[in-house]
């Protein structure tokens, strides 16, 4: 896949706990969403009476433009999709109509929840590599499909700097994929790695029970030593 821009698609909560393989006591942490796009993770776990906050610079405009982003987008995205399906793995997804049905809905759920979780401080206007977090406000932060994803488009040090960024606020952090757009895994992986073990940080690479694109089934779990 080719994209000149980060994209407005979202996931949902059961993406996620499966993406993240995350556990009934994770979800009952204090957690942040980070780049978390019109993902309808936090209206589902909010009506369950649990608490996400999200950030996105998506988060500028209201609900409906947002949707009239992904719907500038979709047509270009799901075209893609469909001239390679062999680069993908249709076990979540059984096909591509499922596909895009599912990112329909997760973006509508958004978009009902937007206004009033923005007002209820749910949803903040924030951008990486800086956060207006107190340290260690968060015992959990999750990044899906943004950083290593998007490589061709933030450098290494964009990367490097925005995952310090989230681990000063947050006790853990959860990062998925780790594969660019293309299906290969982002050559910063292995150097960010290293550069964490060295400042004292444990990194630890775990497989988990979702995968879209061939051979993305891996998350980057990083954890204060």
């Amino acid at each position: 896949m080719k994209l000149s821009e980060v994209v407005p698609f979202g996931r949902s909560l059961d993406e996620y706990r499966h993406m993240f393989a995350l556990s009934r006591q994770d979800l009952d942490k204090t957690i942040l969403g980070v780049a978390y796009g019109p993902a309808s993770f936090n209206a589902e776990l909010f009506a369950q009476g649990k608490r996400v906050v999200s950030l996105d610079p998506l988060y500028q405009f209201e609900g409906e433009e947002i949707k009239k982003q992904f719907d500038r987008v979709a047509d270009d995205v799901f075209g893609q999709v469909a001239s390679r399906p062999q680069d993908y793995v249709w076990a979540y997804h059984k096909n591509l109509q499922v596909l895009r049905e599912t990112r329909t809905r997760v973006i509508d759920l958004f978009v009902t929840d937007f206004a009033r979780g923005k007002a209820e401080g749910r949803y903040i206007y924030a951008q990486l590599p800086v956060l207006e977090f107190r340290n260690q406000q968060f015992g959990l932060a999750l990044c899906s499909h943004f950083l290593f994803l998007y490589s061709s488009l933030f450098s290494y040090e964009f990367h490097l700097q925005s995952v310090l960024e989230m681990l000063r606020v947050g006790n853990e952090l959860r990062i998925f994929p780790l594969l660019r757009l293309d299906g290969q895994e982002s050559p910063y992986l292995t150097p960010l790695i290293k550069e964490l073990d060295s400042r004292g940080f444990h990194c630890r690479l775990e497989k988990v029970a979702y995968e879209m694109q061939k051979g993305g089934n891996t998350m980057l779990k990083i954890t204060k030593t």
